[in-house]
């Protein structure tokens, strides 16, 4: 028999492109939603667009959720999708071809950043994340924010999957400082968890370093206002990391403790 795919997304409040998301994935042997709690219509809508829906409210963090996703995966192979994230007909197609090899690799995917209505395709490619997996290697997830898969076989090999994923990070500025909020504050708690030391200064060199890596040398500069405000977005998130171990840190250390 065929090996089979479960497409798995995380959701929480995600009415306005879930259904983007999932119609991108109908082929998939199993398409996996996992809740958080959305009080809107995400997990009808996700439902409606046959979704199998578990809903988990009592969120610890996205390793936690991962971990959920594979407890209730069926097949040989697993997508991890985000619900901001749309997958083009040559990327299906990419991803179909690689589960029917069914090859011991992990795969990883690069993005196409969506920013404010327009693709920003002029720049870099950049790291690919690992999304791609075969089941029989996929033990666990751990981490709080940006979590790392653990593998039966940590040598198991990486391959970059060739056509990129569409991420619709950025749809409004409301939008985008909400997600930087939530972000900056992860990515704190998962700084203070590791001993690390904050402040100001600290948080103005890390983000002047990322919005000089993405503005120039990936070529923001070159999508005109989306890509400037991709990027200082992006740096704001890096500044506020830090600022927030230094002036929140009692808060922090309350939130690692949880």
């Amino acid at each position: 028999m065929r090996p089979t795919l479960t497409i798995a997304v995380l959701t929480h409040n995600e009415a306005e492109q879930i259904e983007a998301c999932l119609r991108s994935a109908t082929f998939a042997d199993q398409l996996l939603v996992i809740d958080s709690g959305s009080t809107d219509d995400t997990t009808a809508l996700s439902r409606g667009m046959g979704g199998e829906v578990h809903v988990y409210a009592d969120w610890q963090g996205f390793a936690v959720q991962r971990n959920r996703q594979i407890a209730h995966t069926r097949c040989d192979w697993v997508l991890f999708l985000d619900a901001d994230e749309v997958i083009p007909p040559e990327l299906a197609e990419e991803i179909r071809s690689v589960v029917t090899r069914n090859e011991s690799r992990v795969y990883d995917v690069t993005w196409l950043q969506m920013a404010f209505g327009r693709p920003l395709t002029h720049m870099r490619r950049g790291e690919g994340l690992p999304r791609l997996f075969p089941m029989r290697e996929l033990i666990s997830f751990e981490g709080v924010v940006h979590e790392g898969a653990q593998l039966r076989h940590p040598d198991t090999p990486h391959t970059t999957l060739e056509h990129r994923l569409e991420h619709f990070s950025r749809r409004s500025i409301h939008q985008s400082l909400l997600k930087l909020a939530q972000y900056a504050q992860l990515g704190a708690v998962k700084r203070a968890a590791a001993g690390k030391r904050g402040g100001v200064l600290r948080g103005l060199g890390s983000g002047l370093a990322s919005f000089v890596r993405l503005y120039v040398f990936h070529r923001g500069f070159l999508c005109g206002t989306p890509g400037f405000l991709h990027c200082f977005l992006v740096a704001l998130e890096s500044f506020f990391r830090y600022a927030a171990l230094e002036v929140d840190g009692d808060h922090l250390k309350k939130a690692v403790l949880r």
